[in-house]
């Protein structure tokens, strides 16, 4: 719960840093990083730091599947701040899209499996190389590498899910990461050194990368959509695509009962459903201007009178354009 206020805050709070940047420099959206200037920026990235540290000590002794689904509380907590801060308005659908996100998160919580018992890093690089495990990785870095390469230019200022995508699924693999090194710090203050093994660097160095990656991509998405939207569609496909890797890399659901993977299942599907009505009250995205001149064109438009002579007639209310719009109407 802690971690989420923290992140669901840090939101907003960087929202406000990359739009005061927006002001001096090109827009994060755009590739443009004079956000790292922005002293605001960095107060909303520490908040966000105290939020995962947080959640890194909760997947130390639990297991994804069950702190994962509770950052939907980071959506209630960001939604209600963009309305009153960023004056993005939350709907009232809106509003039952958020609870059906805490309704499915609850859901799942209660029917959450049991966390499972780890002796030594060397057993977590056991489950990561697993041939399960190496599929669904290799899946995940060519699916986001065609996310980054192709759909991010083309489509990442109109399609949300691109930028949201390459997040997700890079934060799966965080997640791994960041556990496989929680249990490795918890295993050294127990009295058995796991910083001697190669195993525990490997999962450091795939961890900071990831998470370079994933704010990157966090950024340009805040940058160009809406807030509230943003963070329960990231929350959604997060949760997704964490749920999916812990249960092929840890097998979370190994002796499970029938009813108890039904239940979490329809309360994914709630969380998923809630997350749709959300996307779907939201209003739509201000375009983004890319030419300052262009709204201030005059236009000249060209009337044909009866007698076939032409009449020009040019609205000068603005100053002297650089591109002219031609409009011609004919009236017989």
């Amino acid at each position: 719960m802690v971690s989420s206020a923290f992140i669901g805050s840090s939101f907003i709070i960087k929202k406000k840093g990359l739009r005061k940047a927006s002001v001096n420099g090109p827009r994060a959206s755009s590739g443009g990083y004079g956000y790292l200037l922005e002293p605001l920026w960095w107060i909303g990235m520490l908040t966000m730091i105290f939020g995962e540290i947080a959640n890194f000590v909760a997947y130390i002794y639990a297991p994804a599947v069950l702190v994962t689904p509770l950052g939907a509380l980071s959506i209630i907590v960001s939604a209600v701040l963009a309305h009153f801060m960023l004056k993005e308005k939350l709907q009232r659908m809106g509003m039952l899209g958020c609870l059906l996100c805490i309704v499915g998160s609850t859901v799942i919580v209660l029917h959450a499996p049991e966390e499972r018992a780890i002796s030594s890093v060397e057993e977590i690089w056991a489950l990561a190389t697993q041939p399960a495990f190496l599929s669904y990785t290799a899946s995940a870095v060519a699916t986001a590498l065609v996310l980054i390469f192709y759909g991010a230019p083309r489509y990442g200022q109109t399609n949300i899910i691109v930028y949201l995508g390459i997040c997700s699924i890079i934060g799966s693999l965080t997640v791994m990461s960041i556990k496989a090194i929680g249990i490795a710090i918890e295993l050294t203050l127990e009295g058995n050194n796991q910083a001697t093994y190669l195993q525990t660097w490997i999962f450091a160095m795939v961890a900071i990368t990831c998470i370079i990656i994933q704010l990157n991509y966090l950024n340009k998405a805040l940058d160009t959509f809406n807030t509230a939207i943003v963070s329960p569609i990231y929350y959604a496909l997060f949760t997704s695509f964490t749920i999916l890797a812990s249960a092929i890399m840890f097998k979370d659901y190994a002796g499970q009962s029938a009813s108890n993977i039904a239940s979490e299942l329809c309360g994914f599907i709630t969380v998923l459903s809630g997350t749709a009505v959300l996307h779907s009250t939201r209003d739509p995205d201000p375009p983004l201007i890319t030419d300052l001149y262009t709204p201030l064109s005059p236009t000249v438009s060209w009337y044909i009178q009866g007698n076939s002579e032409l009449w020009k007639q040019k609205d000068d209310g603005s100053p002297p354009s650089f591109i002219t719009t031609l409009r011609q109407d004919y009236f017989m």
